[in-house]
């Protein structure tokens, strides 16, 4: 049986897994790091006093988040009866396996088990935004259409409306929105 490790290898190892405070996203400016209320997920937030990216300000997040939980529990539930089941099976893998993400540049989704899939898209190639409200407004369906036709569904998100709008005025600022 191995000897149990000493404290400076494990001060060692947590220090190697922390996130470090200069970390940047993308390449784009400074960001730090802090935990949000869930604590498997990390929220970046730019720095006080960090850098400045190419566009002339910090980029900093608006949104960063999964699947609304109310989706997940409906869908547990409506689940007992096998016909659902299908859809139930869907709503599951939306809880633990995608990631949105609203930054000041751009719009990303992180998808897979390992969050190793992953699409960025500037506002500037947003032309509209379309939401769809589900189970009385609680959750919804945000529906973005990019400059080459493609049609990016988020499904579940939380806060849709909220997130959908400030999607809007991100696009109109890039001067890239089309419709309403």
């Amino acid at each position: 049986m191995p000897p149990p490790p000493s404290t400076a290898a494990a001060n060692a190892s947590a220090a190697f897994l922390r996130p470090s405070p200069s970390a940047t996203l993308a390449g784009a400016s400074a960001v730090s790091f802090s935990r949000s209320a869930r604590p498997s997920r990390m929220v970046a937030r730019a720095a006080a006093s960090g850098g400045v990216g190419a566009d002339g300000g910090a980029e900093t997040v608006f949104f960063d988040g999964g699947a609304h939980y109310g989706d997940l529990a409906a869908n547990l539930i409506l689940g007992l009866t096998l016909l659902w089941l299908p859809l139930t099976l869907a709503a599951v893998s939306r809880a633990f396996i995608l990631r949105y993400r609203f930054t000041s540049r751009r719009v990303t989704v992180i998808s897979g088990l390992s969050g190793a899939d992953r699409t960025d898209f500037p506002y500037s190639s947003v032309t509209s935004v379309v939401v769809v409200p589900r189970f009385i407004g609680e959750w919804g369906d945000i529906v973005i259409t990019l400059k080459d036709g493609t049609k990016v569904d988020l499904r579940s998100v939380p806060r849709f409306r909220e997130v959908a709008d400030y999607c809007r005025t991100m696009a109109a600022a890039e001067g890239a929105l089309t419709s309403p």
